[in-house]
């Protein structure tokens, strides 16, 4: 599977087990697209959640669902970055546009001070 860097798609992250995020949750694709075009069989991504008070956090971005084909308003939580196995990503569910990519650019080189 070809995916591309502002895709998300659902992940399952496993069962809950201390801070770390899990269950069924949607994701987005911050990984390169000439990674993600490589043989590397992962993809690292950044946690989205329906929690909107979290958009209150440093760095986390806001997505409108009519912006980005999520089933409801959510949030880019660039603290929760997760590296997956491509496999577990399943159903496509829209994309972020660039304009809020960039402010997800921004919050990520934020949280890693890059």
């Amino acid at each position: 599977m070809v995916m591309n860097r502002a895709d998300i798609y659902w992940a399952d992250l496993g069962p809950p087990s201390g801070s770390r995020p899990a269950k069924r949750r949607p994701v987005l694709v911050v990984q390169s697209d000439p990674y993600n075009a490589s043989r590397l069989a992962t993809v690292l991504a950044a946690v989205i959640t329906s929690n909107t008070t979290l958009a209150t956090m440093p760095g986390n971005v806001f997505l409108p669902a009519t912006a980005t084909g999520l089933p409801r308003d959510s949030v880019v939580n660039v603290t929760a970055l997760v590296t997956l196995n491509k496999t577990d990503l399943t159903d496509r569910v829209g994309d972020v546009p660039p304009s809020l990519m960039h402010e997800v650019d921004r919050g990520l080189r934020r949280v890693l001070d890059l």
